[in-house]
C-alpha cells in the first residue's frame, strides 16, 4: 500500500533533517543526489523546513558561487536548547548545547559527602542555571541526565538504592519544576557511557557489544542488535554484584562489596597499584585510578616493552584464568614468576591470586606436585617428589605452610619475572596491569558466557587509561578462559562517556519532537 502524501512528506523531511545532523550543511543538490528525490521534492521540503523554523540558509557553496543553487541549508542550531548532567556521588558535572549538540557553556558543583539533600538540590539547579545563562538561552528543551543506580524501566524514575545519596533521587524533580516546559530524562550511567561510545567512540562499528564500566565503580551496559537492553527491572549489567573468586565475602542485594566491584572498583584498583610498589595516588575514585594506571602503562610503553614481555608461554596446566577446585598445579621456581629463594604459595580453592597477576592450580590431597623452573631442578635431580598433604582447613602450603593473601592483603615482596628478576619498577608495572587483567577478564568471561557479544569494552576513565595495553592482556586471558572469539577494545571516551552519552540522548529525544510534524513545529518568538 502507498504511503499517503503527509506520510510520504514526513519520511522525506526526516531524511533531509537526519542528513543535515550526520553531515552538516548541504546544498539542495546534494540533497538530492543523497536522497534520491526529485528536484521539485526537494524545494518543497527546503521551503517547508524553513518556515517550521528547523532548517536555515548558513552560507553558500563556492566563493565564486551565488544563487539558490548555491545556498547551504543547516540545522536552525538555536531553534532548541540541551542540558546533560552527569550525576557522581561527589558532585555534577552540566553542560548547555544547542540542538546539534553543539556545547555552549560548561559547570561543575562538587557535593561533599555530608551536604544534605535540600542544599545539593540547591547547588545543582543553580549550577544548571548558570550554564544555562552564559549559553544565551532562555530556555531549555530537553534535559538528559545520566546517574548510578537503576532507573525503573516502567516510571523512568532512579530508584532507591543503597549507598547512593539521597539527593540524587530529588534532582529529577527538582529539575522539573525550576524548568517548566523542558522535558528531564533519566538514564543510568553506564547505558549513556555505552551509547555515546556506539556513536563516537571505540563501538562505531558494532551493533552488539557490551561496555563493561571501570570507573569509580564497575557497570556494565548491553547493546544487542543495536539496541540497549535494561532487563526486566531496569538492572541489566550490575556487575558490581556479580559474585567472584577471590573476594572474602559474597555481595548482599544492599551491598556489592565481595562482589565485581570488590576486585575493580577504584579503591580496589589503587589497592593493587599499593600491593605492587607503586605510589599511591591523592584520591581512590575513578580519576585517581585511572592515573595510576595510566602512568604504568606509560612506564611500560617507555621501557620498551608490553606488560607481560618476557613471561613463560602459557601451556595446557598454565591458565590465566580460574580453576575448578581440586585441579592440579604445578609450583614454579624464580624464573617462572616467583621471588628467587621464596616458597610459593598456594591458592585457596577455586581462589585467584589477585595480587600476583596469576592464577595457580589446586592438586588433589596427596598428588604429587611437579615443580618446575630453577629452584625445582635440583630437586627433581636429586629423584624428589613434594606431595601436598591435605587437612580440614584447606590446602595448605605445597613447600612451606605459608598461606595464601587475603584479596587486598599486601604480600612482602613482589615476585620477579623471567624478564624482569631483579623486580625493577618497569617489572613492578607490568606485574600490576598483569594482576588487573586477571581481575577486569572475571567479570569480561562471565558476561562472555551468557552473551557472546563479540566485543567487550573497557569504558570509564581506568578502561580507557590502560588502553591498547591493558585491553590487550584481557584479550589474552579470555581466549584461555572462553571458547567465544571476542575482541576486547579499550573505551575512547573514558569518563566523559556519560556526559557524552546524556547529551546525545536528549538531542535525539529535542529532534524526534521537533520533526515529527514540521508543520505544526511553532517558531520561537
Amino acid at each position: 500500500m502507498p504511503a499517503s502524501p503527509s506520510t510520504a512528506r514526513a519520511i522525506n523531511d526526516r531524511s533531509a533533517l537526519g542528513l543535515l545532523q550526520d553531515r552538516g550543511p548541504l546544498t539542495a543538490g546534494q540533497l538530492k543526489q543523497l536522497t534520491g528525490l526529485s528536484r521539485p521534492t526537494v524545494a518543497d521540503l527546503v521551503e517547508r523546513l524553513g518556515a517550521a523554523g528547523l532548517i536555515t540558509v548558513v552560507g553558500e557553496s563556492g566563493a565564486a558561487r551565488r544563487g539558490p543553487n548555491a545556498r547551504l541549508y543547516g540545522i536552525a542550531a538555536d531553534r532548541a536548547h540541551l542540558a546533560a548532567l552527569d550525576v557522581r556521588t561527589e558532585g555534577v558535572a552540566v553542560l548547555v548545547a544547542d540542538l546539534v549538540g553543539r556545547v555552549l557553556a560548561e559547570a561543575s558543583v562538587p557535593i561533599e559527602g555530608d551536604t544534605g539533600t535540600g542544599p545539593a538540590v540547591q547547588r545543582v539547579v543553580a549550577a544548571v542555571a548558570g550554564a544555562v545563562g552564559r549559553a544565551g538561552a532562555e530556555r531549555l528543551h530537553t534535559v538528559g541526565i545520566g546517574a548510578p543506580g537503576l532507573i525503573d524501566p516502567a516510571t523512568g524514575d532512579l530508584r532507591d538504592s543503597a549507598g547512593l545519596p539521597a539527593w540524587h533521587r530529588s534532582l529529577s524533580a527538582a529539575l522539573q519544576e525550576r524548568l517548566p516546559g523542558a522535558r528531564v530524562t533519566v538514564e543510568n550511567e553506564t547505558n549513556l557511557a555505552a551509547l555515546a561510545e556506539q556513536r563516537e567512540g571505540a563501538a562505531r562499528d558494532r551493533d552488539t557489544f557490551v561496555l563493561l564500566w571501570l570507573g569509580h565503580g564497575t557497570g556494565a551496559a548491553v547493546v544487542l542488535d543495536g539496541t540497549l537492553r535494561r532487563g526486566a527491572s531496569g538492572g541489566t549489567g550490575e556487575i558490581g554484584f556479580l559474585p567472584v573468586p577471590g573476594t572474602p565475602t559474597l555481595p548482599s542485594a544492599t551491598d556489592c562489596s565481595g562482589g565485581f566491584h570488590t576486585l575493580a572498583g577504584a579503591a580496589a584498583v589503587v589497592s593493587l597499584g599499593a600491593e605492587h610498589g607503586l605510589p599511591t595516588p591523592a584520591t581512590t575514585d575513578g580519576p585517581g585510578a585511572a592515573g595510576l594506571v595510566r602512568e604504568a602503562v606509560e612506564r611500560v610503553r617507555a621501557a620498551g616493552r608490553p606488560a607481560g614481555a618476557g613471561r613463560a608461554e602459557h601451556g595446557p596446566g598454565d591458565r590465566s584464568a580460574g580453576v575448578a577446585a581440586g585441579e592440579p598445579v604445578a609450583t614454579r621456581g624464580a624464573g617462572a614468576g616467583h621471588p628467587v629463594g621464596r616458597t610459593p604459595r598456594p591458592v585457596a580453592e577455586g581462589r585467584p591470586v589477585v595480587g600476583g597477576g596469576a592464577w595457580e592450580e589446586i592438586p588433589a590431597a596427596g598428588e604429587p606436585v611437579v615443580a618446575r623452573g630453577a629452584d625445582a631442578e635440583t630437586e627433581a635431580d636429586a629423584g624428589t617428589t613434594v606431595r601436598r598433604e591435605a587437612s580440614e582447613g584447606g590446602p595448605q602450603e605445597a613447600l612451606g605452610g605459608e598461606e595464601p593473601p587475603a584479596v587486598g592483603e599486601p604480600t612482602d615482596r613482589e615476585p620477579a619475572t623471567a624478564a624482569d628478576p631483579a623486580g625493577t619498577a618497569a617489572g613492578a608495572d607490568e606485574r600490576f596491569l598483569s594482576a588487573l587483567a586477571d581481575r577486569i577478564a572475571i567479570g569480561a568471561a562471565s558476561v562472555v558466557a551468557v552473551l557472546d557479544p563479540g566485543c567487550v569494552v573497557l569504558g570509564g576513565e581506568i578502561g580507557h587509561a590502560g588502553g591498547d595495553v591493558l585491553a590487550g592482556l584481557v584479550a589474552q586471558r579470555l581466549r584461555r578462559m572462553s571458547p567465544l572469539p571476542t575482541e576486547v577494545r579499550a573505551g575512547a571516551l573514558g569518563g566523559s562517556a556519560v556526559l557524552r552519552g546524556a547529551l546525545l540522548t536528549a538531542r535525539d529525544r529535542a529532534q524526534d519532537t521537533l520533526w515529527s510534524d514540521p508543520s505544526r513545529s511553532p517558531v520561537p518568538s
